[in-house]
């Protein structure tokens, strides 16, 4: 975060855009500052939902496990996003974990019952995490229907446009992801055994319509990806 007062980091979430320069200042006050190196647990499922999370560097992990323990990834956060959110809405356990992705993840912790009182004071905020809520939803559906309905390659062909149109730099033609994902997380995220995803991105690969190494996937051509 570069030695930066942290009214102006909270200044980077979109979701707290609403926030006056007194109530970033009580915010500051409210957050404890955090950190979590790669591959531990943020929280588990269980674990009391008394605090909500804001991501301020690095990249987590929400899911869950299934009856046979395998892993599920239901979404990744990057920077100025929050997580952790639905004690908001009166949940008392989690039903998630989340886990640190990378090397570095830089969190505040703020107690619900804090975020809440900031919400009654701000109409912005509310609507705001209304219209969060509401998203986390819409793409909680659209990924359940995506594992139900479409076969592995347009999941992982479309798990790549989403990342490019969310996080992908563009480069001409070519569209360039920094994602530090393996291809065990991406088929975790999928719905698929690690051997189909690898074999559908070589062959995306050997058709010259991706290239890919360990921490970045660079799209040939979004038009041509299908």
């Amino acid at each position: 975060m570069n030695g930066q007062p942290l009214h102006a980091v909270f200044q980077q979430f979109p979701m707290l855009a609403s926030l006056t320069e007194a109530e970033l200042q009580r915010l500051a006050l409210m957050a404890e500052r955090r950190t979590a190196p790669r591959h531990s647990f943020i929280y588990l499922a269980d674990q009391p939902s008394d605090y909500i999370c804001l991501l301020a560097g690095g990249a987590v992990k929400i899911g869950i496990y299934s009856h046979d323990g395998r892993e599920i990834i239901k979404n990744i956060q990057h920077p100025f996003t929050v997580f952790g959110e639905l004690g908001i809405t009166g949940e008392q356990s989690r039903v998630e974990f989340a886990s640190a992705m990378s090397r570095d993840v830089d969190y505040f912790a703020v107690r619900v019952e804090d975020f809440k009182y900031l919400m009654q004071q701000n109409f912005g905020l509310s609507q705001a995490v209304m219209l969060y809520l509401g998203e986390r939803l819409r793409r909680a559906e659209r990924h359940w229907e995506s594992l139900i309905l479409k076969d592995v390659r347009t999941r992982i062909v479309e798990f790549l446009k989403e990342s490019a149109g969310e996080r992908g730099r563009q480069v001409g033609f070519e569209t360039l992801v920094k994602h530090g994902l393996t291809q065990q997380d991406i088929a975790n995220l999928v719905g698929a055994s690690r051997q189909t995803v690898t074999a559908i991105l070589n062959e995306l690969k050997k058709s010259n319509l991706i290239h890919f190494n360990r921490n970045t996937i660079l799209i040939r051509d979004m038009d041509k990806l299908n």
